[in-house]
């Protein structure tokens, strides 16, 4: 089935078919950005590739990646509880996020 536009043109229709832009916000993914581009910068001051971390972190990925994760989160959660924390609430987030996906990348991308 198309879709027909009264200019005359058609497109196939979007029935069925992933609505990414709906499903992503912006602004999030402009912060995120904005944090990995901050943390491209190691301590001495060399920068890393963007997408270093598709390189995978050893064969202990997922749990390096785990505990990290669980730092993040319990920054996040003190915030949330009113305490202070290591970081602010958007480097939390940010950093939860970093390492959710570092792990379901690894998962998407082993060998089957």
């Amino acid at each position: 089935m198309k879709r027909e536009f009264e200019t005359g043109a058609n497109r196939d229709s979007d029935k069925d078919k992933l609505d990414i832009e709906a499903y992503l916000s912006p602004l999030v993914l402009q912060a995120y950005s904005e944090y990995m581009y901050r943390n491209q910068y190691l301590k001495d001051g060399t920068k890393r590739d963007g997408d270093n971390w598709q390189n995978l972190f050893g064969e202990n990925h997922q749990a390096v990646c785990m505990k990290s994760l669980t730092r993040h989160f319990m920054d996040l959660w003190l915030l949330h509880r009113g305490h202070e924390a290591r970081e602010d609430i958007e480097s939390a987030l940010a950093g939860i996020m970093f390492n959710a996906m570092a792990i379901w990348y690894e998962i998407l991308t082993r060998p089957k």
